[in-house]
């Protein structure tokens, strides 16, 4: 976290990172890892890497995650800090999280870590049959935590909670 807010570190709160982002609760983090259920196999993207810190928690748990961050300075922190922590399973991609990463679908899992307006269809379209996508949907300020699985004929939607997450921006900063 930022040098100014770092005595907050240790609180369950949202804090800023820099270029008008957050870092999530950890409490958020971990609901999220957990709703993802991370397995040893699994394969991972991750839609807005942010400092690193969804990444790190992810990275011992999984076989590889592939992660997206539109803005160019944080995937660069983040990435020196991922190396830092010795944490070799992730790959980065500077861009637009709307659009996920085809090239390396299907996905046993995906987390986004901020919030579109409605559920992005290219990102259902890379969840692997089973897969699970962790969203939070809905408008800026309060939003709805969202786990679908994909079932193959099907997609299954469960409400979990209301959250608080930037928006998912279209497009690089």
């Amino acid at each position: 976290v930022r040098e100014d807010v770092r005595s907050l570190r240790l609180e369950d709160e949202a804090l800023p990172i820099g270029s008008k982002q957050t870092i999530s609760r950890p409490h958020t983090v971990a609901v999220m890892s957990e709703l993802l259920a991370p397995e040893p196999d699994m394969r991972v993207l991750e839609v807005g890497t942010g400092c690193g810190y969804q990444t790190a928690v992810l990275a011992p748990l999984v076989k590889n995650i592939w992660t997206i961050e539109r803005i160019p300075e944080l995937q660069r922190r983040a990435k020196q800090r991922l190396r830092e922590l010795d944490i070799y399973n992730v790959q980065f991609k500077p861009g637009d999280g709307w659009a996920g990463w085809p090239k390396y679908a299907p996905y046993d899992g995906i987390i986004v870590t901020a919030a579109p307006d409605e559920i992005p269809d290219k990102l259902l379209q890379q969840l692997a049959p089973g897969g699970r996508l962790i969203i939070p949907v809905g408008p800026q300020g309060v939003q709805d935590l969202v786990m679908i699985t994909n079932r193959n004929d099907h997609f299954e939607q469960v409400s979990l909670g209301l959250v608080s997450f930037v928006p998912l921006v279209k497009g690089n900063s």
